[in-house]
């Protein structure tokens, strides 16, 4: 009788069976590992360093003696000198490879695993060129091919290909229209700095640009959590072309100079990302100051445990917005986030069951599933004829961009007080003048203690940068002029920014957090405003009934080392 063949498992090769020998794996563990890997489908190196079976600085130093390759310190290679086009997007994504720079026909590429050989092959038959490895850590590896990556795909050069265009979207909701990147060579200049203008602003995360003439200089300023700075000033001789380039991009009239406009500009940047910006044109005393407004999409998506709010804080506003009907307010200046704010609470009770509308100057932030109307007052749709329609469709939940005359407060009043929640803004400092604000419109207290729910006031402070930020040393007595109490001083750690800040921030600041003041309608306050108790009475009863206000709320989180107390007092009134 024929024996069966045994079935023997294949020897362990390549870069696996150093570490074996070396003693940083067994070998049932390391076959177990090679298993994972090609299940995940990742390459095994990456792998071990992912789920910390060792360390990538060791496969690092290993494999060079084992293979003697040259190890190189990604973090000295400028990722913006590269030739990441000389290797497909794919090739690299699949071996996790990184071409480095070219000299002659030979391109070097980084690996963390040098006996990938399988790697170099394909390359060098794609590319056409000879390669060589060189051997890098594998945890810096793939931090720089994510740069890289992201970096190629909104290059400049890019630009000049027939894919990527500027596109332009009609306000009244007509087609979109495709502009060139483009045009005659004597424009090529401008359209091309414009675009790098832009791009270079989608990067850094800024929120507006401002392109601002005047009689000697022409000066650009970018807007970034919440502070401008200049960002380059071009020849002022330019400034005009640089202007109408903007509004030929925002479909504007560049024959018209006399008097403001309004556009929008679709710029494409990949074949799958596009970024929306609002345009405005004014005249001034040098020429037309023109500001843009980066519309992102995705700040309502970031969750409503990233706004700020403090856990009994956020508890109130969830219960407030899950009550069917009612009223939910939120104040603060322009700039504060309220949109941001209200939009993370529609994102919440966005469900299949709720019919949502909202109406507003103009729409900044695009979800689907809600109903959304740009308000256009020429054409006589104002918030009080929107809201008005709005009643005739079937509401659950109805969000008014701002609160601005009687019409539209009595209408909002009405429909909170009949089955709808209705979410909106009002501009007031702090949440107990919102209430005395209604009243001086011309809205009963018996109507407001009936519709309002919860009022909120909110302010964005900058964030401290976590990598730079260092202790602060503070007198006692400036201590105890911003409320720190006498008992909590001696154990109190305050931080402010690093000298000069870090290459992850902007002098000592990264990001922003939201400032919140939550005022609930308790029994207090509703009698209080029946009464016809003024904006100072209110604070009062809403302070004895702990709702913290916005210098408070402020210092909380400078306690727990989110913001400086610089910041606070810069966003928040006494």
């Amino acid at each position: 009788m024929a024996t069966l063949p045994v079935k023997t498992e294949l020897p362990l090769s390549g870069l696996v069976k150093c570490l074996v020998n070396d003693g940083f794996l067994t070998e049932p563990v390391a076959r177990k590992h090679i298993q994972d890997a090609l299940k995940d489908k990742i390459p095994l190196v990456s792998y071990l360093v992912a789920k910390k079976v060792v360390d990538s600085q060791t496969i690092a130093s290993h494999a060079s003696l084992e293979f003697g390759l040259p190890l190189l310190d990604l973090n000295s290679v400028d990722l913006s000198l590269i030739p990441i086009t000389l290797v497909s997007e794919k090739l690299i994504e699949y071996h996790h490879v990184l071409p480095l720079f070219k000299r002659g026909n030979k391109l070097f590429i980084a690996v963390s695993d040098p006996a990938n050989s399988g790697a170099l092959a394909e390359i060098k038959f794609n590319s056409r060129m000879n390669t060589e490895a060189i051997l890098v850590e594998e945890d810096k590896l793939a931090k720089a091919i994510e740069k890289a990556l992201e970096a190629a795909d909104t290059t400049m050069s890019d630009l000049d290909d027939d894919l990527v265009n500027l596109e332009v979207s009609d306000e009244d909701g007509g087609d979109d229209q495709a502009i060139s990147a483009t045009s005659d060579a004597d424009e090529a200049p401008i359209v091309k700095y414009i675009n790098k203008v832009l791009l270079d602003a989608i990067k850094k995360g800024v929120s507006d640009l401002h392109f601002e003439p005047y009689e000697k200089i022409f000066r650009i300023r970018f807007r970034g959590d919440g502070m401008l700075y200049e960002y380059a000033r071009p020849p002022q001789a330019l400034s005009g072309r640089m202007v109408s380039r903007l509004k030929v991009m925002s479909r504007l009239d560049i024959a018209e100079r006399r008097v403001p406009q309004d556009g929008r500009i679709k710029l494409k940047i990949s074949k799958t990302k596009a970024i929306d910006f609002r345009v405005n044109s004014c005249p001034t005393l040098f020429g037309e100051k023109v500001v843009m407004r980066i519309l992102d999409p995705s700040s309502a998506q970031v969750g409503i445990e990233k706004l700020g709010f403090e856990p009994a804080q956020q508890k109130l506003f969830e219960e407030a917005i899950e009550r069917p009907y009612g009223m939910v307010l939120v104040t603060g200046p322009t700039g504060s986030g309220k949109t941001v704010s209200l939009y993370t609470g529609l994102n919440i009770i966005n469900t299949i069951d709720r019919n949502i509308s909202t109406a507003e100057d103009p729409v900044e932030i695009t979800v689907e599933g809600i109903n959304q109307v740009n308000v256009n007052p020429k054409a006589g749709l104002t918030f009080a004829s929107a809201l008005k329609a709005f009643l005739r469709q079937d509401p659950d939940v109805i969000m008014i961009g701002e609160i601005r005359d009687l019409e539209t407060a009595s209408i909002a009043v009405k429909a909170a007080q009949t089955g709808h929640m209705v979410l909106s803004t009002l501009h007031t400092n702090d949440a107990p003048q919102t209430i005395n604000r209604l009243m001086q419109m011309g809205i009963e207290p018996f109507n407001i203690v009936s519709a309002v729910n919860l009022v909120m006031a909110q302010r964005l402070t900058r964030r401290l940068c976590p990598h730079c930020k260092v202790k602060a040393n503070f007198p006692e007595a400036y201590l105890l002029k911003y409320g720190f109490t006498a008992e909590e001083i001696p154990n109190l750690v305050i931080y402010e920014p690093g000298p000069g800040g870090c290459e992850q921030c902007t002098l000592g600041y990264k990001g922003r957090v939201g400032v919140y003041q939550v005022m609930p309608m308790t029994d207090g306050i509703r009698a209080l405003i029946l009464r016809g108790g003024n904006a100072m009475e209110l604070a009062a009863v809403a302070k004895q009934e702990g709702v913290n206000d916005l210098r408070t709320s402020g210092m909380l989180k400078v306690r727990q080392g989110i913001t400086t107390i610089a910041e606070v007092d810069r966003v928040t009134e006494e």
